[in-house]
């Protein structure tokens, strides 16, 4: 039972740190909704959705690669720090330049997880390319914002 519970922790780790940035933004829908938007722009309801299967796999890979090496735990940590700290700068404060940079380390910091992920089980970093995706898709969003406002 004690395994059990060790393995759903850190599956649902990113998922407790997702929940944080959403409290810090709980405005955010309104705030998109009053944006000019760039093309392929998603509704804001998409977003609470892909970001929980997000950190989901991040959770499932977490623990893959913890279980063989716990030298993944601090890239995790710090890019979900990062993470949870962008929508406090987009949302927030309405620093799309800023937010613009944050992001770029944050992608910088996905890598960085990803091949702690990679050198400790394969299969742990694979489950991160749809989260290095939607990092990217982000930033075209985050760059089309901070121009069109």
């Amino acid at each position: 039972m004690k395994k059990f519970l060790h393995n759903a922790f850190r599956i649902i780790l990113p998922l407790l740190f997702g929940a944080l940035g959403a409290f810090l933004t709980r405005n955010h829908t309104d705030i998109y909704s009053s944006l000019r938007l760039p093309p392929f722009a998603p509704p804001s309801m998409l977003f609470p959705i892909v970001w929980s299967l997000l950190y989901l796999l991040m959770g499932i890979g977490y623990n893959i690669a913890y279980l063989k090496s716990r030298a993944v735990t601090a890239p995790l940590i710090s890019q979900l720090i990062i993470n949870i700290l962008w929508p406090v700068i987009f949302f927030n404060l309405n620093a799309y330049l800023l937010a613009v940079l944050w992001l770029v380390l944050l992608i910088f910091l996905s890598v960085v997880m990803t091949a702690a992920f990679y050198r400790a089980d394969k299969r742990a970093a694979y489950l991160q390319i749809p989260y290095f995706a939607w990092l990217l898709f982000a930033l075209y969003l985050n760059i089309a914002v901070a121009v069109l406002n």
